[in-house]
């Protein structure tokens, strides 16, 4: 496995896992493509842009000639490429399903084409829906409520039927909410971290009671590594931080950490499907011998701190939306 192809490299868990696979691995050549949309910034991969290694080369996953032409040869490809901003996706459904569906189908033809003996389709909780109680299982139904889920669904299901109709070998790997350096701030983390950065106020969606799983970044790569190596084709892993937390008490850690008060929160209308709560059983993934290392606490004072000392990388993103 040591040609490896990673879309949407210079995004946040892309450049994450692209620098964890070169300290680990560092006789593995990696091609990272990447279309550089508005999130995909190549600031995330300065430090390691010289290793010879590694390559970058421009080109959207949707475009055949671009995809074909860099399969020949791979081991294994892992597709972060994704539109993945929930309100972007309500607002502008289109580009969503060119990438997300139109994309992955794109890179599954190549792969099967060229032979590829892995493909790793990288995924999210939200294709499951909301759950009131209990845990998502792998085997529990996908129920999608915003275009981004649904998108990231038809991806999913696509790269399914990719193994059972041709016998290409597929994992899917689904995780709850990631956080840590390089996330674009307009994630909520980054965002309400930036914006107390700044003096500003944080945008919470309705009285906040919306509970989400909180996954540090490092750990999510640490659990896709895993599953790369030691994962079975044709299986989906779900990965999480054991982190359910409420989007409120998110919210006042944050204020916490940066000395704020709570007239810094402005309460605004919810999104439209918002879902409730997501929840992941994680039992499958830490049978490859994985568990999440860093506690949550520990995590987010980590990102808080990565965003104090980065100002100049954040502020000319925020620029941008």
């Amino acid at each position: 496995m040591k040609n490896v192809l990673i879309t949407g490299g210079a995004g946040f868990i892309g450049s994450n896992f692209i620098r964890h696979i070169l300290v680990k691995y560092p006789d593995y050549r990696i091609t990272n493509l990447d279309k550089l949309t508005y999130c995909g910034n190549l600031d995330n991969l300065k430090d390691i842009e010289a290793n010879k290694n590694y390559r970058f080369v421009k080109g959207d996953i949707a475009d055949p000639r671009a995809v074909n032409e860099l399969v020949r040869g791979v081991d294994v490809i892992l597709n972060f490429a994704a539109e993945t901003h929930v309100d972007r996706s309500i607002k502008d459904p289109a580009g969503f399903v060119r990438t997300n569906v139109f994309g992955t189908y794109t890179l599954l033809e190549a792969a099967k084409a060229g032979g590829a003996k892995l493909f790793v389709q990288i995924s999210t909780d939200e294709v499951y829906g909301s759950i009131s109680k209990g845990a998502f299982t792998e085997s529990s139904p996908i129920s999608p409520n915003s275009p981004y889920s649904a998108a990231k669904a038809g991806g999913d299901l696509l790269a399914r039927s990719y193994f059972v109709t041709h016998g290409l070998p597929v994992i899917i790997t689904r995780s709850s909410n990631n956080f840590g350096p390089y996330q674009y701030p307009e994630k909520v983390i980054p965002l309400f971290v930036t914006n107390l950065l700044d003096g500003g106020k944080v945008p919470l969606y309705a009285d906040g009671s919306n509970v989400r799983d909180w996954l540090f970044v490092a750990d999510n790569c640490e659990a896709i590594d895993a599953v790369m190596h030691k994962g079975r084709a044709g299986e989906v892993y779900n990965i999480g931080g054991g982190n359910e937390i409420t989007n409120m008490e998110l919210t006042r850690a944050l204020l916490k950490l940066l000395d704020k008060g709570e007239e810094c929160i402005e309460f605004v209308k919810d999104r439209p499907g918002h879902d409730k709560r997501y929840a992941l059983d994680i039992s499958k993934v830490k049978a490859l011998g994985w568990k999440p290392r860093h506690d949550f606490k520990g995590a987010l004072e980590l990102t808080v701190d990565w965003y104090a000392k980065n100002r100049s990388w954040w502020e000319k993103l925020k620029t941008k939306y």
